[in-house]
């Protein structure tokens, strides 16, 4: 059944980047109401004059490093649009292509804090909301969350983490009736990628973006997201010439979901922890 998203709320992460605005962009056409959320206010705000203004887009300085700031922000999209159903952490980084020898703690941490832990701190502020409308919950990761390049170990293990994320968070909230997706779209034309087309070591490791690694048009990527959320799906690929390669690693994720983590069960432990929490 397609989720329609005439009337409904979108609060977007990294609204300022080209597939943020695209998206919000295209998400209004649908007829939603979008929050568009980003370090940067005043191009978060332009953006939001650009699409209607308040009461369609509106644009809120928001860090998703900063979990007191997501709460606040969340709690102040679901007033001003008087819901919140959908929330879309898009915000992240790249990172500098080379050995681990060569790489800095401060480089590793930063990366997985922006691009993993920014996804959890993300869904943690939206989930109240989220889960009165019984909405949906989706994160943009990265075709490397399945294709782990050498000499980028931080943007594979933080993309492969929030896929994790994801599959984890999946059963836990079904029972309240949100819905967890993730998003794998490969490499495309954005100013993360521009920043390593030109990179001679990033041109050895992906085969000069020829041939699997091609780029791929944005339209086209926010035309799968957006088709994505309005079937609440579990994953989200593009091309779908990597649907195999993504697929294979859950091919018995639904038989673990059904006999192991069962709904009752997934009540069950919710239970035990908040009695222990309370006692």
């Amino acid at each position: 059944m397609k989720y329609d998203l005439a009337d409904r709320t979108v609060a977007i992460t990294g609204a300022a980047g080209g597939l943020g605005a695209d998206l919000a962009a295209a998400l209004t056409a649908k007829g939603a109401r979008v929050a568009l959320l980003d370090l940067n206010p005043d191009a978060v705000c332009e953006l939001a004059d650009h699409l209607g203004g308040d009461s369609v887009a509106r644009g809120w300085r928001a860090d998703v490093r900063d979990l007191d700031n997501l709460d606040q922000v969340m709690t102040e999209v679901a007033a001003h649009f008087e819901r919140l159903d959908v929330v879309v952490a898009g915000a992240g980084i790249g990172s500098a292509i080379g050995p681990i020898t060569g790489m800095t703690h401060e480089e590793w941490e930063r990366t997985i804090d922006v691009n993993l832990n920014g996804v959890w701190r993300t869904f943690k502020a939206a989930l109240p909301h989220v889960a009165y409308q019984r909405g949906h919950l989706l994160a943009v990761a990265s075709m490397a969350s399945f294709i782990h390049s050498p000499l980028h170990a931080p943007y594979s293990a933080s993309k492969a983490g929030v896929l994790a994320l994801c599959n984890s968070l999946r059963p836990e909230l079904r029972q309240f009736g949100v819905t967890v997706g993730s998003a794998h779209p490969s490499f495309f034309r954005s100013l993360m990628v521009d920043e390593v087309l030109d990179d001679p070591v990033a041109r050895s490791v992906w085969h000069d973006f020829g041939g699997l690694f091609k780029l791929v048009p944005r339209e086209v990527v926010v035309q799968a997201i957006v088709k994505g959320i309005e079937r609440r799906a579990k994953q989200i690929v593009v091309p779908k010439r990597f649907t195999i390669t993504a697929q294979a690693p859950g091919l018995f994720r639904p038989s673990v979901e059904r006999f192991i983590f069962q709904d009752s069960r997934v009540t069950q432990a919710i239970t035990h922890y908040v009695a222990q929490q309370l006692g």
